[in-house]
Parts: C-alpha cells; sequence; structure tokens
C-alpha cells in the first residue's frame, strides 16, 4: 500500500513538473503579469481643475475683472506597508495659499501653463495605528473648525517635520518648519515655525462637540524682510516686519447630525498674537448648513471675520477674504452644490470692509467685494 501511495505521488509530481517545463513561457508571462498588477497597486492618483471667473471692486483702488483656473495634480507611492512618497504639483507660479492662475487673453494659455506649475507636495509618510509622521513639504495637518481659514489658508504647505495623532477622543499634531524654504520665500533671514495643536471630542445627546487649541510659534519675522514681498497687512516699520508672530488660536465646533433634513455644523474661533502688544486679536464666527456630498446636494456656508493687523502671520491666512492677510473685516458666503460623481459649481461672495491700514488711500476705510463662480472636476 505504501509503495503504491509512493508511486502515484511520484507521478503527479512529474506530471506537473513536465506542466512547467513544456509550456515555461505561460508560467513567466503569468508571473511578470502578477508582478506588474502588483506594482501598479502601489501607485495612487489624483486631481482636479477649477475654472473661476472672478470680480473685485473696491473704493480705494481699480476694480478687477479675470477668468481663472486651478489645476491640481497628485500622487502617493506605497514604498513599504506603512511608508509611503507622497507628489503633488500645483498651478499658480509657487504661490504658498493660492494656486489660481490668471488667464491672459493676449497669450497662449499653453506658453504659460507649464511655467505656471510647482510642486506644492513632495515628501515621505509614515502611518501607524492611529498616528503619521510627515517629512518634507506637505499639506498642513492642522485641524480647522468648519475649514476656518483665520489663521491657516486652505492651501498652504509646511515644510519640514510634522506628527498627528488622532482617535474617537483627540487630535494631537505637532512640527517644527522653516517657511522660507517656500520656493517663493525672499525674506532677507530664515524663518522657523514650531506648531502644537490639541483638539478634544465629545460625542454629546445631540451633536459632536469639538474644543481645541494651539500654539503657532515664528522665530526670525521681527526685524525681518516680508517673507513673499507684501506684508498682507501685517505691521512694517522701514519695510521690516514690527512683531514676531507667537500666536495662540482657540475654538470650538459643534457637528448636528439633521437640523431641517441637512447636517449643521457652527463655530467659533479666535487668534491672539503674544508677540504683539497690539491689534493683535481676530475672531471668526461661522455655520455651514448642508454638505455636498452626493449628486444633487448642496451646501452654503456663512463667516464673519474680523481681525487685527498683527492678529495672525498674514502670508499664511485666507487669501481670498479682504485680498488676502489681515487689517479687515467682514462676511463671506460660500455655496456648493454636485452637479455630477466628479463635477461641482460653486459661488463665493465677500463683503468686507479694510481696515485704514490696508487701505491705499490714506484716511480711508474702503469696501472691498469679492465675487469667485467655479466650476470644478476632479479626477
Amino acid at each position: 500500500m505504501k509503495k503504491m501511495l509512493f508511486t502515484v505521488a511520484a507521478m503527479t509530481a512529474v506530471s506537473m513538473g513536465a506542466g512547467d517545463i513544456s509550456t515555461p513561457h505561460e508560467r513567466i508571462e503569468e508571473a511578470k503579469s502578477t508582478m506588474l498588477e502588483d506594482g501598479l497597486k502601489r501607485f495612487h492618483f489624483k486631481g482636479d481643475l477649477r475654472l473661476r471667473y472672478e470680480s473685485i471692486e473696491r473704493d480705494d483702488k481699480d476694480n478687477k475683472y479675470r477668468t481663472r483656473y486651478r489645476l491640481r495634480l497628485g500622487a502617493h507611492i506605497d514604498l513599504l506597508e506603512n511608508l509611503t512618497f507622497e507628489v503633488g504639483v500645483r498651478s499658480g507660479y509657487g504661490n504658498p495659499t493660492s494656486g489660481n492662475q490668471t488667464i491672459h487673453d493676449d497669450e497662449p494659455l499653453w506658453d504659460y501653463f507649464f511655467d505656471s506649475l510647482r510642486f506644492n507636495v513632495i515628501g515621505f509618510a509614515y502611518s501607524w495605528e492611529n498616528a503619521v509622521l510627515k517629512i518634507g513639504r506637505q499639506p498642513y495637518l492642522m485641524y480647522r473648525p468648519i475649514k476656518s481659514q483665520l489663521v491657516w489658508d486652505n492651501d498652504v504647505s509646511m515644510n519640514g517635520v510634522n506628527y498627528r495623532y488622532e482617535d474617537d477622543m483627540q487630535i494631537i499634531t505637532v512640527g517644527a518648519n522653516r517657511p522660507s524654504w517656500e520656493e517663493k520665500a525672499q525674506s532677507e533671514d530664515d524663518v522657523n515655525l514650531f506648531l502644537a495643536q490639541y483638539v478634544y471630542k465629545e460625542k454629546l445627546d445631540f451633536a459632536k462637540m469639538y474644543v481645541g487649541a494651539g500654539v503657532y510659534y515664528y522665530d526670525g519675522l521681527k526685524g525681518n524682510t516680508p517673507l513673499f514681498g507684501k506684508s498682507k497687512g501685517n505691521t512694517l516699520v522701514g519695510g521690516r516686519y514690527a512683531n514676531d508672530y507667537h500666536i495662540v488660536e482657540g475654538f470650538g465646533e459643534l457637528r448636528f447630525k439633521d437640523v431641517l433634513g441637512k447636517p449643521f455644523k457652527i463655530a467659533a474661533s479666535v487668534a491672539y498674537n503674544a508677540a504683539a502688544d497690539d491689534n493683535n486679536f481676530g475672531y471668526d464666527l461661522a455655520f455651514q448648513w448642508g454638505k455636498a456630498k452626493h449628486v444633487g446636494e448642496w451646501q452654503v456656508k456663512y463667516s464673519y471675520t474680523d481681525i487685527e493687523e498683527d492678529a495672525v502671520f498674514g502670508a499664511y491666512s485666507d487669501s481670498d477674504n479682504f485680498g488676502g492677510g489681515t487689517a479687515a473685516k467682514g462676511h463671506a458666503i460660500r455655496a456648493k452644490y454636485k452637479v455630477a460623481k466628479k463635477m461641482y459649481v460653486a459661488g463665493s461672495f465677500f463683503f468686507n470692509e479694510l481696515y485704514e491700514s490696508k487701505s491705499a488711500i490714506d484716511g480711508m476705510e474702503p469696501d472691498y467685494n469679492r465675487v469667485q463662480l467655479d466650476v470644478i472636476f476632479k479626477f
């Protein structure tokens, strides 16, 4: 019996081996195909294109009417199980807070299209359990209530080492960065940024609550020339920053699952610059009703912001409201509607009043009104 079983096993092995030998190219091609498929699965791509018509009307300068676009392309590559390489490019000639590029009537789009693209992401991300560590140029990791831009514009990238931990109860973010590594940075001396933020999350009977605080410590701004060529509302003396920026932020947010049939959020944020003696406070009040998540759904957000000259670092705060930066107050309404699976239409409307320090005419606090109409394609 044992001899018979041994004979059958031997014949089976020989038969399988013969099959491999008789069709070696098929086995090799199958292995190549499998390796190729596994390799392609490591690459992940995304991007979006936004087309915009914009008008800017203000009392102290000529009005502007223009068409613009913003293109963003990104990819990440899985190098190891928890390690990825991330890369992204964006239009806008390296503007630190905007990828918008004005379309010129007298110049073919193709002539300056590629010249406008710059790296806004390039670095490594290592993830484990509830944490991620990012090294290089990466999108900001700080939490922003209803995407508040009181301190951080939507498009800001960090240049350094940043860590974030998040679970059901809390979010912890810390980092060390150098803004003067930005491509368009032109300050005379280097600038460092050290940041820490803590967010506490709680499920209430009627809503989800987020309460947080952050400290953003810039080193090297006082006495330095403007980081990106303009003060963006911050106080200058002799063409140099009059203050450092050691910003303390506090905020609270409530998220309601259903208010009149739609999700609803309400939030308040404050910012205080401990390194300035005056003109150092700002706040933002906002709510959002609805969420444009599925086709046919919409959302609308309203916010009121009042931000003094040196409350935050103007070069990194909202680049649309007030024309960017600080030294203004006013209303913003932003709406979005999902037309198709990968397509949105949106509109933003700003009704502001600039402080006298930001006016182009002495003694005037000019009105600043801005309208943005967008069509957005994601891929």
